[in-house]
């Protein structure tokens, strides 16, 4: 029986030991990688963010003007047919009263 304990030991001493200090030492420095990462990740997220933030609020800027302007092409659109709608009129005068006399 101490023939396997002393073989064991050093088995314990010798492999086993370093063996779990080094994956120790992995998991550690991958846990450091993936903070600085993290890190990194988070700075270009909000990064991002605050560019589509712009250009949101530059489409909505965009929107607004737009809109402004259908407005107005709408106010020409009703003066225009108001216009012609009163040409019409005087035509139809003109053409009934002619066709009377």
């Amino acid at each position: 029986m101490d023939h396997w304990s002393a073989d064991l030991m050093w088995w314990v001493s010798a492999v086993e030991l370093p063996a779990l200090g080094g994956l120790l030492w992995l998991v550690w420095t991958n846990r450091q990688s993936c903070d600085g990462r993290d890190d990194l990740i988070e700075d270009r997220l909000a990064s991002g963010l605050a560019q589509l933030r712009e250009a949101l609020a530059a489409y909505k800027l965009e929107v607004a003007k737009s809109y402004a302007t259908t407005g107005y092409l709408k106010d020409v659109e009703r003066r225009l047919t108001e216009h012609l709608v009163r040409i019409e009129a005087k035509l139809d005068a003109a053409q009934g009263g002619g066709g009377r006399g």
